[in-house]
């Protein structure tokens, strides 16, 4: 194996990696890294989860130096707010033993913050287009000597339609520069783009031994599922032997909400990343996930791109993908720097041929997904399921659980069992007599006094359960004087 060291990365940054066990780089690195270092303009192409960060990254804080200027002198560019911060953790990581200083500049945050590391000299700005574009354009954002260019995961910027954004971008950082452009696919767009920005780039491929390499490391199960059984399916699935940390993957916000109640109703510790929490929130739970304080994490495609998670075992596709680049997005969060992984697709009936289009275009062989649901035998024994296996974790067996406490006093005639509400007109329990407030919905009020023997009345002022008579009470109108006392009695 290739170290490091090996490839000419600068001993402070060497020790920084194998601080945390990273000692042997990985092929794309092996191939980017003496390029990027020389200034030579670089288009990496690899699947995800093959170290394509540290493969722009060594280089990029490497040429500026230990003690480089103040100001922005490296611009990253990334297509999503989770991958932005992925990539400013491994920044950061990096620089730690200079004086280099990254920022990461994305929206969902406030601005403040972000300016004021711009202001006090961040020489690494790491960031999403819309963002950058804002800052420069209120001249809070100097790109004029970014000398450092990166565009990370460029096919998810076409996708997400930035690529008038980068051309921007690309008018405001110097013309002379050193460009590295990083993608998993090289759809002709992407190809055009290279061409445009960059100086006569070098097109490194990790190439067979790595693309097997993920391939073999991911083992892949696809079931036709019915959706009122997938919940149960997924809890079963979650009780596997050897399951570590998951990523539950849903096509929808609500659906990944809801599943993350129901799977934390069923026991499960779980978390949640998707485009209806705020970014503090996205950023809790993606934290709560890396640290090992979650062990489920259920996410839309929003967040696939953002998840560098080492030990994930297990992705699950509450829903199909769209395409196969989607598909293989997702199941690259699992298999990740060699470990090996599981992916599990359900398709529902009405998306057969979504998986038939997904199938030949990945060659797995399984254009007809095995019927299944939360009893079918094999999902015991393909997921190594203990026989048995329930939907549900208990914290405590019902029989262990504390009674309820019992009421404080019973009614006057014995009743034993638990008090009942109120009900508008009808007759009470024992509150009254106990000398609880009365009220009644409608819109009158009724006074709360201490009633007198051994029941409660009906509503109506008239008569207790014991059969004594009761005092009339007077009623008022809510919010408008009376209009006699004939309107004021009889209103229940």
């Amino acid at each position: 194996m290739t170290t490091f060291a090996d490839l000419g990365v600068d001993a402070d940054i060497v020790t920084a990696l194998s601080t945390r066990g990273i000692e042997d780089a990985f092929p794309i690195q092996e191939q980017t890294i003496p390029l990027g270092l020389s200034g030579q303009d670089i288009i990496g192409q690899a699947k995800t989860g093959t170290g394509k960060t540290f493969g722009f990254g060594i280089p990029v804080v490497q040429r500026l130096g230990l003690d480089p200027e103040h100001g922005v002198k490296a611009l990253i560019v990334v297509p999503t707010r989770e991958l932005a911060v992925q990539v400013y953790e491994d920044m950061d990581m990096l620089t730690e033993g200079r004086s280099t200083s990254v920022v990461a500049i994305y929206g969902g945050k406030a601005y403040e913050g972000q300016i004021e590391q711009l202001q006090a000299g961040a020489q690494i700005v790491v960031g999403t287009p819309g963002r950058l574009i804002d800052l420069s354009n209120q001249r809070l954002l100097n790109l004029s000597n970014a000398t450092e260019v990166v565009l990370d995961e460029a096919d998810k910027m076409l996708d997400l339609g930035f690529l008038p954004d980068i051309e921007k971008i690309f008018s405001k950082v110097p013309a002379v520069r050193h460009t590295q452009l990083f993608s998993a696919t090289m759809p002709g767009p992407i190809i055009a783009l290279a061409r445009r920005f960059m100086s006569n780039p070098i097109h490194m491929r990790a190439t067979d031994p790595d693309e097997g390499l993920t391939q073999a490391n991911i083992r892949h199960l696809v079931y036709r599922a019915h959706s009122l059984d997938k919940d149960e399916v997924i809890a079963r699935i979650l009780q596997a032997e050897g399951r570590g940390k998951t990523v539950i993957f849903t096509r929808t916000k609500r659906a990944a909400q809801k599943l993350t109640d129901e799977l934390s109703d069923r026991g499960f510790n779980t978390a949640a990343v998707h485009g209806d929490m705020s970014q503090e929130a996205r950023e809790r739970s993606m934290a709560a996930f890396k640290a090992g304080k979650k062990e489920v994490l259920i996410a839309t495609d929003v967040a696939a791109r953002g998840i560098d998670v080492d030990d994930v075992t297990h992705v699950i596709n509450h829903t199909i993908p769209d395409d196969e680049k989607t598909y293989l997005h997702r199941a690259g969060r699992t298999g990740r720097a060699g470990r090996t992984g599981i992916a599990v697709t359900f398709v529902d009936w009405e998306d057969l041929h979504k998986w038939a289009l997904i199938d030949r275009a990945l060659e797995f062989g399984q254009p007809e997904p095995v019927e299944t649901y939360s009893s079918s035998p094999h999902l015991y024994t393909d997921l190594d399921i203990p026989a048995g296996t329930k939907g549900r974790i208990r914290t405590a067996p019902v029989a262990e659980r504390e009674p309820r406490p019992a009421s404080a006093s019973a009614s006057a005639e014995g009743e034993s069992g638990p008090r009942r509400r109120r009900r508008r007109g009808g007759s009470g329990s024992g509150a009254a007599a106990e000398g609880a407030p009365s009220v009644e919905a409608g819109d009158v009020t009724v006074a709360t006094e201490r009633t007198q023997g051994g029941g409660t009345h009906d509503g109506g002022g008239t008569e207790h359960r014991d059969g004594t008579a009761a005092p009339a009470r007077r009623r008022r109108r809510r919010r408008r004087p009376s209009s006699g006392a004939a309107g004021a009695t009889g209103v229940a």
